[in-house]
Parts: structure tokens; C-alpha cells; sequence
């Protein structure tokens, strides 16, 4: 079985999608254990409902099966329990009073399941513990005990499957779905400062604001998954909320200079700062994409000079033209927007060094384990 693996492993890099790959292969150990597992057990129904637990809380990750398993945990605890004493405590004996008992289970852990969502699976558990004590002829009570039981097994041989079989961090999941965020932002920033200089298409503005919304929020959900590996002591990595709040204001920059850039610019302010703007979007999005890689490779960040210089260039010819008074003769409305991006510019820029310290800390832990790699390395020379 090690063979398989390693074989696997080797093979991995050269496919796209390993980590979807991984997650199949995951799913499928996780279902074959828990069946293994109720056949030496004697599980009732062949070990149907641990099987089925064992599909639906294994998971991307082990921070995401975590969370997965103690929802439905929870949620089959209550359920079971609560529907176990009413199934005792109201009798049953035709189809009508099974109908009263059905609904007096399922209706109030429905409400539960509405109001939170760790008992989601309640009523589906009040609905098995009820119906399944009526078609197996045995007690409420037993019936409870063994969809408990089922889902305890389930649960434990997916924990030890995402723990054993080609285990995935969120930690690093996260770091790969932060790096496709960095990467999305650098493809927008030349897109959005092109507005300055000519009209852009509301439409293209909202569906790359949309994009990079929709990266945030899978970077967020990854990184609740790596606090949760944290918290429990299964990945001693860096903490994510700081760079997931420097993602999300960098994403409230573009936000900015995208309302700043509804509008080109005046005429005689294109002649300007049209370069100056356009070598910042460069030099930003360079760097960005090279923030990217080395979150990727966790290395150190890339330098800061060229973004330093190319906003210190565009302040230089702002400060120029309020000298001469162009700003003068102008809507108000347009003065508010260029002091509006002047804001923005300078927001980003803060938000970029921010960055630097989240690479760098995020860089450290591997730099860590290299060192010692090579220190062991050294010392059995």
C-alpha cells in the first residue's frame, strides 16, 4: 500500500487538479475504511450510514474535515437524542400516531437546523432514529445508539484518512488561493488605471471586482480551515488573518481606483500623469505578481524600489500641476476624484508593505525547516 502511494505522490505533479485528485483518492480510502471497519463490527445495514459519513465529512482539507466532522457530530448527537425521548415518551402504535411522532421530531430540529447550522443534519438523524426503530423492530433508544455509533465510526476513519493518505493543509491551500488572489489583482490594475486615459466598460469593471470578490471569499473559507488545524495542534503554521486582511484591502484599493478611474481624466491632466499612472500600474502589478510567486515558494518578497519610485514620480507631477493651477478651473467633482486616487494610491502602497511582512513571516517556518534540514545535514557529514 506505501508503494501505491509514493507512486502516487511522484505522479501527482505531472496532473492537473492534484489536489481535486488527492481529494477523490481520500474520499474512496475514507469509504473503503469505515466499510472494513463496520464488517468486523457487525454495524447494522453492512455499515450503510458509516460509509456515507465517511463520504460527506471528508473533505479539501483536514481543517475542512474537521469543521465537516464536528457539524455533523453535533448535529447527529442532538438529533438522536432528542428524537430517542420523544420516540419514548410518545407512544406509537399505528400509522397516525407515527405520523404526530414524525412530525413533533423533524419540525423543531428543522428549526434548530435554521438557527444553527452545526445541527444541519438533525432532522435527517430525528427521521432515521424514528423510522428506523419502526422498520427494524427495535427501540428508539437502540436505534439512536447506532446511528451514534455509525457516525462516530464514519467520522473517525476520515479523520485518520485525511491524517495518513496524502494529508492536504489548509495552510497551504490557503496560501495557493491568496497567491491566485495576488495574481488576479496584478491583472486588474492595468485595466482599471487604463480608465484614466480613456472610458472603461461598467460592465468589465464589475465582472473583475466580482472575480476578485469571489477569490477573497475562497481565500477566507481556506484560511477558517487553517485556524481550525491551528487550534488544534495539527500544523504549526503562521497565523492567516493578517494576510487575509491585507488581501482584503488591497481588494478595497482596486475598489477605489476603479470609482476613481469611471471617468478619464481632463485632458491636459492625461498629458500629465497618464505615464506616471501607467508606470505605477506596471511597477504595482509586477510586483504583485512577484508577491505571488513567492508566497507560492515561500520565499522572501520580491523588493518595493520600483513601486517606491514610480508613486514618488506620479506625486512629483501631481505636486507640479497644483503649482501651476490646473486644478483651478476644474468640476469639483473631478478634483475629488483625483484626490480620491492620490488616497488610494498611497493606501496601496502601505497595503504592499503589508504585504511584505505577510510573505515574510508566511517565508519563515520553510526557511526554518531548510535550515535545520541542512544543519542535520552537516552534522551526519
Amino acid at each position: 500500500m506505501s508503494r501505491i502511494i509514493e507512486a502516487i505522490k511522484r505522479r501527482l505533479p505531472r496532473l492537473p487538479n492534484r489536489t481535486q485528485l488527492r481529494l477523490g483518492l481520500r474520499v474512496a480510502v475514507s469509504a473503503l475504511a469505515a466499510f472494513i471497519l463496520a464488517q468486523f463490527l457487525t454495524v447494522p445495514l453492512a455499515g450503510l450510514w458509516a460509509v456515507l459519513t465517511a463520504v460527506i465529512v471528508t473533505q479539501m482539507s483536514i481543517g475542512g474535515s474537521l469543521k465537516a466532522i464536528i457539524e455533523y457530530s453535533v448535529g447527529t448527537l442532538g438529533g438522536a437524542v432528542y428524537a430517542a425521548a420523544l420516540a419514548v415518551a410518545v407512544p406509537h402504535h399505528d400509522e397516525i400516531t407515527l405520523l404526530i411522532l414524525l412530525a413533533f421530531a423533524v419540525g423543531p430540529m428543522a428549526l434548530l437546523a435554521a438557527i444553527n447550522p452545526h445541527f444541519r443534519v438533525a432532522p435527517f438523524t430525528a427521521v432515521i432514529v424514528v423510522l428506523g426503530a419502526t422498520t427494524t423492530h427495535i427501540g428508539p433508544i437502540h436505534s439512536a445508539l447506532y446511528r451514534v455509533a455509525e457516525v462516530a465510526l464514519g467520522a473517525a476513519s476520515a479523520l485518520v484518512v485525511s491524517l495518513l493518505v496524502l494529508p492536504a493543509r489548509a495552510q497551504v491551500l490557503a496560501t495557493e488561493a491568496a497567491a491566485r488572489m495576488l495574481d488576479l489583482l496584478a491583472q486588474a490594475l492595468p485595466d482599471l488605471f487604463a480608465g484614466f486615459t480613456r472610458p472603461l466598460s461598467a460592465g468589465e469593471v464589475r465582472g473583475t471586482q466580482d472575480h476578485i470578490g469571489a477569490a477573497f471569499a475562497r481565500v477566507d473559507e481556506l484560511a477558517a480551515e487553517a485556524r481550525r488545524e491551528r487550534m488544534t495542534y495539527l500544523a504549526a503554521e503562521p497565523d492567516p488573518a493578517p494576510l487575509l486582511r491585507t488581501l482584503l484591502r488591497l481588494r478595497h484599493d482596486l475598489v477605489l481606483i476603479g470609482r476613481a478611474a469611471a471617468v478619464p481624466l481632463p485632458e491636459r491632466f492625461k498629458e500629465r500623469l497618464g505615464a506616471p499612472l501607467t508606470s505605477f500600474a506596471e511597477a504595482a502589478a509586477a510586483y504583485l505578481r512577484a508577491s505571488a510567486a513567492a508566497l507560492k515558494a515561500r520565499q522572501q518578497p520580491p523588493p518595493f524600489a520600483a513601486v517606491e519610485t514610480a508613486l514618488d514620480a506620479y506625486a512629483s507631477e501631481l505636486a507640479a500641476a497644483r503649482r501651476e493651477q490646473l486644478t483651478r478651473d476644474l468640476p469639483m467633482e473631478t478634483v475629488e476624484r483625483i484626490f480620491a486616487l492620490g488616497f488610494a494610491l498611497e493606501q496601496l502602497r502601505q497595503n504592499c508593505k503589508d504585504l511584505a511582512r505577510c510573505v515574510t513571516e508566511i517565508a519563515q517556518p520553510a526557511a526554518a525547516a531548510l535550515a535545520g534540514t541542512d544543519a542535520a545535514s552537516s552534522k551526519a557529514k
